[in-house]
């Protein structure tokens, strides 16, 4: 019997696929538990037309992830910290406080799309890479400055 698949059903395949399968699996587990559908017309239809809406939505978020890597291209960020002997900061410089001075330029992120690869802890100029895609990565220019 050939079925669609709802969600990823392990050692059939993913979700979206049609995959044939023996009909007392299917009729007995994927269907019940709502893991797949049967493969009629209609089903297809369907399938395709989300597929192509999920392209298009994916298109879409990449050309706006692209727009915003330009803007993060030009700007340079300053954050200012207190710091003691050796300019060795009180605490450290978090995404947390690069996302603010983020907001601050007019620039929404998510602080998950902030990847600092190593603490933050002396004063001076770190290169932080934003991840605004699975494609589309862009480093922007922190400066820490003293208070």
């Amino acid at each position: 019997m050939e079925v669609i698949l709802l969600q990823d059903v392990k050692k059939v395949g993913s979700a979206g696929l049609a995959v044939e399968v023996k009909d007392g699996y299917a009729r007995n587990y994927l269907i019940p538990n709502k893991l797949a559908v049967p493969a009629t017309a209609g089903a297809i239809k369907v399938l395709e037309a989300k597929k192509k809406k999920v392209t298009r939505d994916e298109e879409k978020n990449k050309k706006s992830a692209v727009l915003t890597a330009e803007t993060l291209s030009k700007i340079s960020l300053t954050i200012t910290s207190e710091s003691g002997v050796n300019d060795v900061l009180f605490g450290s410089v978090t995404s947390e406080s690069i996302l603010q001075a983020l907001r601050q330029e007019g620039i929404e992120l998510d602080k998950t799309n902030i990847i600092i690869k190593e603490p933050i802890r002396k004063l001076g100029i770190y290169n932080i890479e934003v991840k605004l895609h699975p494609e589309v990565k862009q480093e922007i220019r922190v400066w820490v400055v003293k208070k």
